[in-house]
């Protein structure tokens, strides 16, 4: 029986859990039938049977000023990558996120092996600035895997490659991000909540909104003061943000790793957080939120004229309604966000409605049904020539 030969470039950690996810429902789709493996990946992925062109963190960086300074040994990557593909003829080659390196790998495979089919996961945010990458993608991929349910039709007006929308995997945790019958209590009480301070995972985020949000936690404290503040914190950030918080009124507990945010999330009774992807993640949670954001001025001069939304907010986008408030740049005050933040904790119609929206975007979300990874696969295979997939 021939192998299916399998190529995937993932560009870090969240992109090589992607990447397993998808492997595993391969195969398991596939049964008896073997999987060949090549590309660039980590964290599990050369266990799983991958053999790396070359290491993934010649390629895992961030930042305009860390880019620049790689960038011919970026440019050189791109190159080895789309000549390793070519050169192992897989039946797919599955890009997953990171797109600046990634799409411009699937081009170069495009032009030197056209008969290769290519699928990007996760679409890029071409619904939200430069839109025009939707059109210039087309060419070389030829399916989206989408994580959110507006995206097919974004990038459908827009021009882009066909797009499915295959489910969040979020989904597949919202056991671990739901209270048991203890936790709910906590949430349930007004007199001493539990808060959730959220600054973000960039230096930059932490570095704008620690401030107003210091001072959004005093007001709130006055008004509560009973109320408990725990800021979940990735590990590589928590010295910067524990010096900002010494500086604080009131100071939150700062917990890291992921049982102790999950933990702080099943408690919680509503949170103050940084635009961002988190908000989805707070949504499925069930916590009402206020979201914020600053940033240096020439960001919000460019975000200003690039980003085409009425909001930035995943639960409001996926509605097509605003139910989180958001409050940008100079509108994220303390006083703006610490109103609004006590009437999420409060019993009343502010929070009602946020948790009545939450339960929408959960059944919307839920539309693609119960796996992401088997969806993944199904799509993927679908565009695959008769028989190559089966």
């Amino acid at each position: 029986m021939r192998p299916f030969r399998l190529a995937v470039i993932a560009g870090e950690a969240s992109g090589d859990a992607l990447a397993l996810s998808f492997l595993a429902a391969l195969r398991e789709r596939l049964g008896d039938r073997p999987v060949e493996l090549s590309g660039v990946g980590d964290h599990g992925l050369p266990e799983a049977g991958l053999e790396p062109l070359f290491p993934q963190a010649d390629i895992a960086v961030m930042g305009f000023g860390p880019v620049i300074a790689r960038l011919p040994l970026l440019l050189r990557r791109i190159e080895d990558a789309a000549a390793g593909i070519a050169a192992f003829a897989p039946d797919l080659l599955l890009t997953i996120d990171s797109p600046d390196f990634c799409l411009r790998v699937a081009k170069k495979v495009r032009a030197r092996a056209p008969a290769i089919p290519i699928v990007h996961w996760v679409c890029p945010s071409v619904w939200a600035w430069r839109s025009g990458r939707a059109r210039r993608m087309a060419p070389h991929v030829d399916r989206i895997l989408a994580l959110l349910p507006f995206e097919p039709a974004a990038l459908a007006r827009l021009h882009g490659p066909e797009t499915v929308y295959v489910g969040h995997p979020l989904m597949e945790r919202l056991a671990e991000m739901r209270p048991d019958v203890e936790e709910q209590r906590c949430r349930d009480d007004a007199t001493q909540p539990l808060v959730l301070v959220l600054p973000g995972s960039r230096r930059s985020e932490i570095h704008h909104l620690m401030p107003v949000f210091g001072e959004t936690v005093a007001k709130v404290a006055a008004a509560v003061p009973r109320a408990r503040f725990v800021l979940p914190a990735v590990q590589r950030l928590r010295p910067m943000i524990a010096e900002a918080v010494a500086r604080w009124p009131v100071a939150p507990e700062i917990v890291t790793g992921e049982a102790a945010k999950l933990a702080a999330f099943r408690g919680a009774r509503a949170a103050l957080a940084a635009s961002g992807t988190v908000t989805l993640e707070l949504a499925l949670s069930q916590v009402p939120t206020v979201a914020a954001y600053r940033g240096a001025g020439w960001e919000a001069f460019l975000a200003r004229r690039l980003v085409k939304l009425p909001s930035v907010i995943l639960p409001n986008l996926i509605l097509g309604r605003s139910i989180v408030p958001e409050f940008i740049q100079e509108a994220a005050t303390a006083g703006a966000l610490s109103r609004h933040l006590l009437a999420a904790m409060a019993e009343g119609g502010e929070r009602r409605e946020q948790l009545a929206g939450f339960a929408e975007v959960e059944t919307i979300m839920r539309s693609a049904g119960p796996s992401p990874a088997a969806n993944a696969v199904a799509a993927a295979l679908a565009i695959l020539p008769d028989g190559q997939g089966r």
